[in-house]
């Protein structure tokens, strides 16, 4: 993965290509993209509070949101035998997500805004 810094240049590279969009085609990415932003501090809310696997849904990554949330119900059904080695086992693989949530975000908002700036401008089909 990308360092915070790297990810906001090509951040910026991004912005100097939509700067230089036609006036309509620059309000429909404006539009399309407040749409699909995500935000870290939500992000990070969700993989704190609750470790069942919401920020993976936040992100639109529905396997790793439905996998960890299995995990974390077994875990918590089966907890007296081995479900706490298992809420174990996610904590450990989950927490590190926590503290790199805004270079987590950060690099799928830019994923969002690299795509939505491909459809703007070469069309839906992209």
């Amino acid at each position: 993965m990308l360092s915070m810094d790297e990810l906001k240049q090509e951040e910026d590279a991004i912005r100097k290509e939509i700067t230089a969009l036609p006036d309509a085609k620059r309000k429909e990415y404006y539009r399309l993209e407040d749409k699909r932003i995500k935000d870290p501090d939500t992000y990070a809310v969700l993989n704190y509070f609750f470790l069942a696997g919401l920020h993976h849904f936040y992100l639109g990554n529905e396997l790793k949101g439905i996998l960890n949330a299995m995990a974390m119900l077994i875990g918590i059904i089966l907890f007296g035998m081995f479900g706490w080695v298992l809420i174990l086992i996610v904590l450990i693989i989950e927490l590190p997500q926590l503290f790199r949530s805004q270079t987590i975000v950060q690099a799928h908002n830019n994923k969002v805004m690299r795509e939505t700036l491909n459809e703007v401008k070469f069309g839906r089909s992209q």
